[in-house]
């Protein structure tokens, strides 16, 4: 199917022109999709660390449209588009997969070897600009603006009775989450967990243990209204580390220790922390970053004896193409907890205040809706 000539090229867009400048509403264009690139009237996108990380440190190109938790309409589509169609519901994955490397035809996508693939090529007009300049666009999807341009590669097919605002944290929380625990880890019935960090993806990670069948799923935080919403998802223990020290605790409740310790927070000392809980042969996995230059102290002897595995989780090592319909079924069946991670919807103008509402841990997730 063509792309559809009458496309409007102008639209509403949140721009980052400067570290720490935050995000500001601008008109900009979005370009005709052409190849295999699929148009999207975004419905839903969420808020999450990754996009404020981006728009704080020296990462990515600036200026730059961020956000890659998208869900939307197709608008549109390029000559070359075969798996989509206008009128479809789908939602992003920030896993850029060129679909015929090794890795991808393994089913490792997201270990692609040839991201750029998904990318418009160097002397291609920019999908997105400003007064004729091109600007960035986040993780090929730049979901903070009323549409967005994505290569077919990047988007999951959606059943129609999923709801915008759940569908867009599938492509990144939930996939990064319960995917850690179950493609990653591969957590069997059984397994004792422990999950560092109550957030929105740490709650995924509780869902992917419940799916898996763990038998101690136990949750550490520092903020005790969050430890409340871990028990609500499924947490069997939570410990509040500014009340005890978390591997004392962990001990009392595992005397060997645990199987698979998950730190989406990303610092040093959790980090480190993580390593002492494990039990023989277990796994640490870490997940999140608080700061890019952040790094681990690892005893060699220690390792060694204790048989210990340190693995870094990108994407929750996804096959998105295949785990977001799978995740999606499962929430419309009941089977895992999508609608109390959305906890404010806000518009486009707002995501500035959006990031100011996270900080204290209150909310889970804030996912824009108005555009």
């Amino acid at each position: 199917m063509a792309a559809r000539s009458w496309i409007s090229s102008d639209m509403k867009a949140l721009v980052v022109n400067a570290l720490r400048s935050g995000f500001e509403l601008e008109d900009i264009d979005i370009a005709t999709p052409i190849g295999r690139e699929v148009l999207i009237d975004v419905q839903a996108s969420g808020l999450c660390h990754t996009d404020l990380l981006f728009a704080t440190h020296d990462i990515v190109p600036i200026p730059a449209v961020l956000g890659h938790e998208v869900s939307g309409i197709v608008a549109g589509v390029g000559p070359d588009v075969t798996q989509f169609r206008v009128g479809d519901h789908v939602v992003g994955s920030l896993a850029q997969t060129c679909g015929s490397c090794a890795r991808c035809q393994s089913g490792r996508t997201f270990q692609c070897e040839h991201p750029e693939s998904t990318l418009r090529r160097q002397n291609d007009e920019p999908r997105l600009s400003r007064k004729g300049i091109g600007l960035f666009q986040g993780l090929g999807l730049g979901g903070f603006a009323e549409r967005a341009l994505i290569h077919e590669n990047q988007l999951a097919l959606l059943r129609k009775e999923m709801p915008f605002a759940q569908a867009a944290l599938l492509g990144c929380g939930v996939v990064t989450g319960a995917g850690a625990v179950l493609n990653t880890a591969t957590v069997s019935a059984g397994d004792t967990v422990v999950i560092f960090g109550a957030g929105g993806v740490g709650l995924n990670a509780i869902s992917g243990a419940l799916i898996a069948g763990a038998s101690r799923i136990i949750v550490i935080d520092i903020r005790p209204k969050r430890l409340d919403v871990a028990k609500q998802f499924g947490a069997t223990d939570v410990i509040d580390s500014t009340q005890t020290n978390p591997v004392d605790a962990l001990r009392n409740l595992l005397p060997r220790g645990a199987d698979h310790v998950f730190d989406f927070v990303g610092l040093k000392q959790i980090a480190e922390q993580g390593l002492a809980m494990l039990s023989v042969g277990g796994g640490l996995y870490l997940v999140g970053v608080a700061k890019p230059e952040v790094s681990i102290e690892l005893n060699i002897f220690d390792a060694i004896g204790g048989q210990k595995r340190i693995q870094g989780v990108n994407l929750g090592s996804t096959n998105f193409k295949r785990d977001i319909p799978m995740y999606a079924e499962l929430y419309l069946q009941g089977r895992i907890n999508l609608d109390d991670l959305v906890s404010k919807r806000i518009a486009l103008r707002d995501v500035n205040d959006g990031y100011a509402a996270l900080k204290d841990g209150s909310l889970n997730r804030v996912v824009i809706t108005s555009f």
